[in-house]
């Protein structure tokens, strides 16, 4: 080894090491076990697929995961392929009405909300999950289907053990106060917007 490369390894040692000792001491100080609370919104692509990444590693440790998506339902997706045919052991549910936009029918949406989180609610009560995903839940606040006060209530007294994952545009300051981790996704490029098909395995 060169003089050079000599002195580059030590530098990057160096630097690797006080890396280590950081992080280190980061993971020590992260002393509470409990379940937590994940809210994935902003406007760009990847929310669902998160929650569903997460979704993936609970069943990696056999853990009991519950699903319940709204707005979606009409158009089949491929997670709700995999989970319904792939993982009998997931509880999953969709609100079955599609989008919005489709059924131009406020009554029925919020019927259907209303019994989708009914479900949720019980899930949100059931100790034996480990995970709960409510996909697409900020929209029934912010099209006003479902009461806020109560959902902040039932995810506040969920048990210490259970991890909920809230996806969705927007949410509210109340959703975000309540969660542990906010991630928001930016839209920076979209294929869609250049005219590009939703394709099967990536977008559906």
């Amino acid at each position: 080894m060169s003089s050079e490369q000599d002195k580059k390894q030590k530098t990057h040692q160096k630097k690797m090491e006080a890396l280590k000792e950081s992080i280190d001491a980061s993971v020590a100080a992260a002393d509470i076990d409990r379940g937590v609370g994940i809210l994935l919104t902003g406007n760009g692509k990847g929310k669902s697929s998160s929650a569903f990444g997460m979704v993936m590693r609970s069943l990696g440790y056999d853990y009991k995961v519950g699903v319940v998506q709204f707005i979606k339902g009409q158009q089949l997706s491929g997670e709700e392929i995999y989970v319904r045919e792939k993982c009998p052991s997931v509880t999953f549910h969709q609100m079955n009405t599609g989008f919005t936009w489709d059924t131009q029918d406020r009554s029925s949406d919020i019927a259907a909300a209303k019994t989708s989180w009914a479900i949720a609610e019980e899930m949100l009560q059931d100790e034996s999950y480990h995970l709960v995903v409510l996909d697409e839940l900020t929209y029934m606040i912010s099209f006003d289907y479902l009461d806020e006060t109560n959902i902040i209530k039932a995810l506040n007294n969920r048990p210490g053990n259970q991890s909920v994952v809230v996806t969705g545009r927007g949410g509210g300051s109340a959703l975000k106060a309540w969660a542990d981790t906010v991630s928001e996704i930016k839209d920076v490029k979209h294929a869609y917007n250049e005219g590009v098909m939703a394709r099967k395995g990536i977008d559906l």
